[in-house]
């Protein structure tokens, strides 16, 4: 008997109808000399501190760093995850073979390599390494099974991944919590988490700290031409106005005009990261939202694998390419175009060197059904990006036109699309017209050394501050470890130093919503007054640099390359943590109060979170001195009482705490008692039900609870 073991019991099922196990049993289908199980997710995990020892239940500074002598799994502690694996052991004692059939990637191949070591199997295994969940491909995979051997490096890779999350998490967090922390709040550190917020943290600091500048600039028009001087904008009105006067007094010479035509690539297909970007621009879904409506569409079997972090197809595909076009029959006013002529195997589309484990998502030819408004717009991007892989380049007019009056230059430019080409595809798709409009400027013939009457003007304008994050130019900042890039093809050689995977990223903003370390008004992201506590707490540049996290990644690349070795990786996470515990403890730093840390197991659908209320004004509190340097305070923000003297000495009272909203009596409680009255209904981690207390300010200035 061969076992198949699935990550979904969707996919089993899948899988199943197509080997012909139709009868169904107790966890499992059975036929034709199959049996077909599942799992649900992750079955195991890393053992728990405490799981190696009792000394590690308590958090203390002295017990760190965790180093534990090797790591062990265990089983998740959950009803349904017991009784199925129960399943998966007995009928893996029993069978001949085990064909792995999870997620093919790195991270179903860590569960379903745990699931088997924890099983004890010992029956031999193959892989079945499919694209696609529609019958012809998992025909064609069994066909293929594939040795488990191959894919060593791959769960060697994602092994590596959780030992290095493992250490420097658990270590991490309770090195900082015991070090800096208030009372139990939580200060949560995670590899790919804390630069991740420590770059929207920068960002916001930026935009904070940013002092808009006006400016002047001199443009005119010349033949219903817009033209800008190209002199530095000016930072005085009384320049703008002399340079005015002065251009009244001469006319407008053409000194040269270039026109090129030139051509605008075909966009690149999808792979998860862009497919969210571009989501995120059009309709504003967030990662999470466009992974959950992509991982629906393949398992419906309508797009293929969506985890991918490329944007080319094998080259041995290319044959397939025809018959896919064909499929799609509600989008035939464009493969008409296609195919009229043979598709050709672009090296911009086809290249085997940069696909690994999976090529870029694209349609697999089967048309959808009953598919909701987001999934159908997803399907629809993805389509469109497919097609316009294989339409003509677009044809554009780049014009440059320089003129002067007087010895003052100024310069215009205008585009203009002279054959659309793969811009066809996307001629009806209002919403991508609404999010990038095409603003064409055609631009008249001038003729060098004419001259003319021209209208000068003065156009004032300030400074702006950094744009905040949204999600998707935070994907991009993870994608490329913090670097701006907008060229494709450097972005394509930073992704293996990028921070997070295409599959984690969108989990990984998640959670720092979740923490309250950062929240989302309109489309931006910006960190909380808890976030940006947390990123000011963590001196050790280690923890926050994107840059360097990117290395960790780009060495967890190269173990699943095999050109790296999964010890040596691990040795030197070993030695950063020993190193980085070593240093904390040594170093003095102020306690800050941080928000508790929501537990994990309460976070498949977090409620929205409502902005907490500013206390109306029942007490002058700006009356009152600072207890710590005795300057004026003053609301800092939104989010808290801080002193005039803030970015000195630090001190401050936020308008929540755990969970609470303080009133204007409760601070003024503290500043002139030292405490507050009772409170009821307080949260803190370690706590399972809310309670009352007062909460008290310390000899250091910091706010305990009583």
């Amino acid at each position: 008997m061969k076992v198949c073991i699935a990550e979904k019991p969707s996919v089993a099922r899948d899988i199943a109808e197509v080997i012909g196990a139709k009868q169904r049993k107790d966890g499992y289908y059975e036929g034709n000399g199959y049996q077909v199980t599942w799992t649900f997710g992750h079955f195991c995990t890393l053992k728990e501190p405490h799981d190696y020892t009792d000394r590690w239940k308590s958090w203390r500074l002295e017990d760190l760093p965790m180093i534990p002598p090797s790591f062990g799994i265990k089983l998740i502690d959950n009803a349904g995850v017991l009784k199925q694996f129960g399943v998966i052991e007995n009928l893996v004692k029993a069978c001949d073979e085990v064909i792995n059939c999870g997620d093919a990637g790195q991270e179903g191949e860590l569960i379903q390599r745990w699931v088997l070591l924890k099983a004890k199997c010992t029956a031999p295994v193959k892989r079945l390494w499919i694209s696609s969940l529609t019958e012809a491909a998992i025909r064609e995979g069994f066909d293929k099974l594939r040795e488990s051997t191959q894919y060593d490096n791959l769960y060697a890779a994602g092994s590596a991944r959780a030992i290095g999350d493992w250490l420097l998490g658990m270590n991490a967090t309770r090195l900082f919590t015991k070090k800096y922390g208030q009372g139990k709040a939580v200060l949560s550190i995670g590899r790919v988490q804390t630069p991740t917020l420590a770059m929207i943290a920068q960002r916001q600091k930026e935009i904070n700290s940013f002092v808009s500048e006006e400016y002047w600039e001199l443009k005119t028009i010349y033949r219903e031409t817009e033209f800008t001087a190209t002199i530095d904008r000016l930072k005085k009105l009384e320049k703008a106005e002399k340079g005015l006067a002065y251009l009244l007094e001469h006319p407008f010479e053409i000194t040269a005009f270039e026109k090129k035509e030139g051509k605008e690539g075909n966009p690149k297909l999808f792979d998860l990261t862009s497919l969210q970007v571009e989501a995120n621009k059009k309709y504003g879904y967030s990662a999470e939202d466009t992974l959950k409506h992509v991982q629906n569409l393949y398992e419906k079997k309508f797009v293929t694998y969506p985890r991918v972090d490329t944007t080319y197809l094998s080259e041995d595909l290319h044959p397939k390419i025809e018959g896919i076009m064909r499929e799609l029959t509600y989008y035939s006013q464009y493969t008409q175009t296609i195919l009229s002529s043979p598709i050709p195997k672009l090296k911009a589309v086809f290249d085997d060197k940069k696909v690994t484990d999976h090529h870029a998502i694209i349609p697999t030819g089967v048309l959808p059904s009953a598919l909701g408004i987001d999934e159908k717009r997803i399907y629809d991007m993805i389509v469109r990006r497919f097609l316009a892989a294989f339409f003509p380049e677009c044809k554009v007019s780049n014009t440059t036109v320089l003129g002067k009056v007087g010895q003052l230059e100024f310069k215009a430019t205008g585009k203009q699309i002279l054959e659309p080409g793969w811009r066809e595809v996307y001629a009806n798709d209002n919403t991508a017209k609404k999010e990038n409009p095409e603003e064409e400027k055609v631009m008249p013939n001038f003729e060098v050394g004419e001259t003319g009457p021209h209208e000068p003007r003065i156009h004032h304008g300030k400074t702006s501050p950094p744009k905040p994050f949204t999600e998707a130019t935070l994907l991009r900042a993870m994608e490329t470890a913090g670097r701006q890039v907008d060229d494709e093809e450097m972005r394509e050689l930073l992704k293996d130093n990028g921070i997070g995977r295409p599959s984690t990223r969108a989990n990984i903003i998640e959670t720092l919503f979740k923490r309250k370390y950062i929240e989302k008004k309109k489309k931006n992201l910006l960190a909380t007054q808890t976030g940006m506590d947390l990123i000011d707490t963590i001196q050790v540049e280690l923890l926050k640099s994107a840059e360097l996290t990117g290395i960790w990644e780009g060495k967890l690349r190269l173990i699943e390359k095999g050109e790296y070795a999964m010890d040596t990786f691990k040795q030197e996470l070993i030695d950063m943590v020993v190193n980085l515990t070593q240093e904390v403890k040594r170093t003095t730093g102020k306690m800050i109060a941080i928000a508790v840390e929501i537990p994990e197991k309460a976070e498949e659908k977090p409620k929205k979170e409502t902005k907490p209320k500013t206390p109306k004004p029942e007490i002058a509190i700006e009356e009152l001195n600072c207890p710590k340097c005795k300057n004026q305070l003053l609301k800092k923000g939104k989010t808290a009482y801080g002193c005039t003297n803030f970015q000195v000495c630090g001190f401050k009272i936020p308008f929540e705490m755990m969970s609470k909203t303080l009133s204007d009596k409760h601070v003024f409680d503290l500043l002139s008692k030292g405490k507050t009255t009772k409170i009821k209904g307080l949260v803190m981690p370690g706590r399972p039900e809310p309670f009352d207390g007062k909460l008290v300010m310390n000899a250091s200035f910091n706010i305990e609870v009583e």
